[in-house]
């Protein structure tokens, strides 16, 4: 259950200082690129014989037949095609050391309980996305909640959604400009309900303290897809530990 997360966040803080040295990221990856698709023959089969009984007169030119349009349901989303903060997919089964960049964004303070987190989260991510519309500024990243203050009861965060510029003056209200959260980090992966999420955190605070590794005290989760609801069992968030 979500109401877990304070305890866990506790232990998230309190862990031991980082090992003086830390083991090198994995390699790069060596495997091969993607087999390209062949291309078309240039050559054509000969025409076919042509009917003598046939008049010879010409037939007329046939007309072009416009490509399809996929229907409105089937096409791509375009919150979807956004990018994450780094740029390869996480893993479920495991935790990757990963620099997060500073991209501008545009953020909304607010607070919830435990139990409204979907919805609040939810609904700070619209506003954003109606004032962004208003001043002409187009999303350029996936939904981000950086939660800065927890307790028993409920939590205090910062939505922020990427954009390619801040611009020179916010617009009026209460959305504000700067940047995401940036530096060393470890992400771990979580893919299924937002009502589950606490055994994904249970899973990092197990491998900071098995590696003996501190962490700021604030988080960041990234929606990969749509906060829907709670229940969603399709929901993928990244979860971002800054190190110390």
């Amino acid at each position: 259950m979500i109401g877990l997360r304070p305890t866990l966040l506790a232990a998230l803080v309190l862990a031991q200082p980082a090992l003086a040295q830390q083991q090198p990221p994995p390699p790069p990856s060596t495997a091969p690129s993607p087999a390209q698709t062949n291309p078309l023959p240039t050559t054509t089969a000969p025409n076919p014989p042509q009917d003598l009984e046939r008049s010879a007169a010409p037939q007329p030119e046939k007309a072009l037949t416009p490509p399809a349009v996929p229907p409105a349901d089937t096409r791509p989303n375009a919150a979807s095609a956004r990018p994450t903060l780094v740029e390869t997919p996480g893993d479920a089964s495991d935790v990757d050391e990963v620099s997060l960049p500073a991209k501008p964004a545009a953020i909304l303070a607010g607070k919830a309980k435990w139990e409204e987190a979907p919805q609040s989260l939810r609904q700070s991510f619209a506003r954003i996305e109606a004032d962004l519309a208003k001043a002409g500024i187009a999303p350029a990243g996936r939904p981000i909640a950086v939660f800065t203050r927890t307790d028993d009861d409920g939590f205090q965060y910062e939505a922020m959604i990427p954009v390619a510029q801040a611009p020179e003056r916010a617009p009026d209200g209460e959305l504000r400009f700067g940047t995401t959260p940036s530096g060393k980090a470890l992400r771990f992966s979580h893919k299924g309900s937002y009502e589950s999420i606490d055994g994904t955190y249970e899973t990092l605070t197990a491998y900071l303290d098995a590696k003996d590794i501190m962490v700021q005290d604030r988080f960041v989760e990234e929606y990969v897809t749509d906060l829907a609801d709670g229940a969603d069992d399709k929901l993928e968030v990244n979860i971002y530990a800054l190190t110390r």
